[in-house]
């Protein structure tokens, strides 16, 4: 079953666009976890137990396991996942950008130490850094394009002089992954909610695939403009919010909180479809 099969089912049967981003904050935790990095695990198991049924995908930052030494929960979690939401394909928000030998090993990190389906990257140095994940089989690859913090504008929004009709830099690379980079067909891009003028143009310029929009919730960006920019009847959209989820309660009811965030913020996107 590929990525992008996968994310469409998730679509169909949870009727959800909103991916659960799972990025653990000890000192964020409610009162019975708060302050014990041990607990990354526990504390993450519950929110997935509480939206697997909401949820198009859940998106584990890397960095924020391993700056506590906890690469080991994160295996152990995404082991939880897979045996106990199946159906939700997960995306292990990496980011990685490095020469082709390097991402080989990346890649080997990201589908077969963590097992994940999918696996988000940095373009910047071009393809031969992107074409070692593309050959797992069915795994999906999300590159960077125009992303949600202020200063993705600094190379994002730059012209490019040398390619035809100057487009610039983001336009450019959603033009790569909708056509001659997509060799197994499972590529998608990142754009944030914060800009969804710009979503509509990279959907205009990339129509089939996959956009994972972080920017909802504590980012700010307009969930309503953001699917209108974005989702098309054959084109998912996979729109995170992380913060806003995990970490909706400090109490004993964080479950129950972010449960009900989740499934606030999974139908408000939904009836933006209209």
């Amino acid at each position: 079953m590929t990525f992008l099969y996968k994310l469409r089912a998730a679509e169909q049967q949870n009727a959800s666009m909103l991916c659960v981003g799972l990025d653990p904050e000890p000192s964020r935790f409610p009162a019975q976890l708060k302050g014990d990095a041990s607990r990354i695990y526990d504390f993450c198991a519950r929110i997935v137990d509480a939206t697997a049924d909401l949820a198009i995908a859940f998106k584990p930052q890397i960095a924020y396991f391993a700056a506590h030494r906890a690469e080991d929960q994160l295996e152990q979690l995404m082991e939880h996942m897979r045996r106990n939401a199946p159906h939700v394909p997960t995306i292990l928000d990496a980011k990685r950008g490095d020469i082709g030998s390097t991402a080989e090993q990346y890649a080997i990190e990201a589908f077969e130490r963590y097992g994940a389906d999918a696996v988000t990257l940095s373009p910047f140095m071009g393809f031969d850094s992107v074409e070692p994940y593309l050959r797992h089989a069915g795994k999906g690859a999300f590159l960077l394009c125009r992303t949600s913090n202020p200063g993705g504008s600094d190379l994002q929004g730059q012209r490019l002089a040398s390619v035809e009709g100057e487009p610039f830099l983001y336009e450019h690379i959603a033009r790569l992954a909708q056509g001659p980079w997509n060799l197994n067909g499972q590529l998608g891009l990142v754009v944030g909610a914060t800009y969804p003028a710009e979503i509509e143009r990279v959907r205009t310029l990339a129509p089939t695939v996959p956009l994972l929009i972080p920017g909802v919730g504590a980012q700010g960006g307009d969930a309503a403009a953001t699917v209108r920019a974005g989702w098309r009847e054959d084109a998912p959209i996979v729109v995170n919010s992380s913060r806003a989820i995990c970490y909706a309660s400090s109490g004993d009811d964080f479950e129950e909180a972010a449960r009900r965030e989740a499934r606030r913020t999974r139908d408000m996107l939904h009836a933006a479809r209209g």
